[in-house]
């Protein structure tokens, strides 16, 4: 047999990430071409929305899925809100194009209403953070550049009210946008008016008490969640590298960022509940920002897109349709 063949048998799974992504003993990534998660969609919220795939990012192979609802606002103005939108997955796994992420995105299309814009970015452990973070840069001057040329757009997205919002991981990358970008940072045409993080992830090296008290069957576990940072953090960084906690002892200061208003979401029986809830009240307390934080009593991590048919789910679109209307106006 020849060494490079028995190098090839020889090597093992190292890491495993719900069975979507495998790092091997000898470097190589095995990937699944099947989603994590299946769920169904109604018919009658696939035909309340029209979508289409592009690639904003072609040199990467980077893609959006875009959401525009087909019944848009009131006569007087027919267009509607921009929802700029990052999926989770402990930036390790997940597409726009999995089901579950597909399903949410339709309902908050078709609910808030908004058109939407899902977007994917690389992926760890092939590209280590920041590189998630670099991507959701792209993907918000992509956003900007939409504004004045894309003609499928034109007449349903007003891009003086965008929001940016994600979950778990997008959730993360979410907070980074709105530092980077300000209020108003994304040009004369484009205006951000809030932020929505949704369970974001983060880390630290000290364990909370959420972290501590983990139950061995939650959706997201403390174990998972040191996996994931062992294959996403580059080398010699940390779970207190700033970009994965930003509200820790490394991260730098916010009080001279303008930012727009922040909606933070947090579950009660979800490992990240306690560093949610430190970020929302540093971020407000210390840092002067405008912050919301709601927690979902009996909730674990992602529940909204594990079912996003689910009475919970339908008040967690309820409260992002709140916070929309709020700010979508606000100075």
């Amino acid at each position: 047999m020849a060494p490079a063949a028995a190098a090839a048998e020889q090597a093992y799974v190292v890491e495993d990430c719900r069975g979507a992504v495998q790092l091997m003993s000898d470097g190589t990534v095995r990937r699944s071409a099947e989603p994590a998660f299946h769920v169904d969609v109604p018919e009658d919220v696939e035909g309340a929305v029209e979508w289409r795939d592009v690639a904003y990012e072609a040199g990467r192979d980077l893609n959006a899925r875009l959401y525009r609802p087909r019944r848009l606002g009131a006569a007087n103005d027919a267009r509607v809100p921009v929802l700029a939108y990052f999926h989770g997955g402990g930036f390790c796994i997940g597409s726009g194009r999995w089901p579950n992420f597909h399903a949410w995105c339709l309902r908050l299309a078709a609910e808030l209403p908004a058109v939407v814009m899902s977007f994917d970015y690389r992926l760890a452990p092939e590209h280590r953070l920041p590189a998630a973070q670099e991507d959701g840069a792209t993907a918000m001057a992509w956003v900007r550049d939409q504004a004045a040329h894309d003609p499928w757009l034109a007449d349903a997205a007003d891009f003086s009210r965008v929001f940016v919002a994600g979950d778990s991981a997008g959730g993360n990358i979410t907070h980074h946008m709105a530092v980077r970008f300000g209020k108003t940072g994304l040009g004369p045409h484009v205006r951000l008016r809030g932020h929505v993080l949704l369970m974001p992830a983060m880390a630290g090296e000290a364990r909370t008490r959420a972290e501590l008290e983990c139950r061995p069957d939650a959706f997201l576990t403390a174990e998972m969640s040191d996996k994931y940072a062992r294959l996403i953090l580059p080398e010699g960084a940390t779970k207190d590298y700033p970009v994965l906690n930003p509200a820790g002892p490394e991260a730098p200061g916010l009080e001279a960022v303008a930012m727009a208003p922040v909606l933070v979401v947090a579950a009660e029986h979800d490992i990240l509940r306690d560093r949610n809830e430190h970020y929302a009240r540093r971020m407000m307390d210390e840092w002067g920002k405008k912050v919301e934080f709601v927690e979902f009593a009996g909730e674990q991590h992602g529940f909204f897109e594990v079912d996003p048919w689910s009475e919970r789910a339908d008040e967690l679109v309820r409260l992002i349709r709140k916070f929309v209307v709020e700010h979508m106006d606000s100075e």
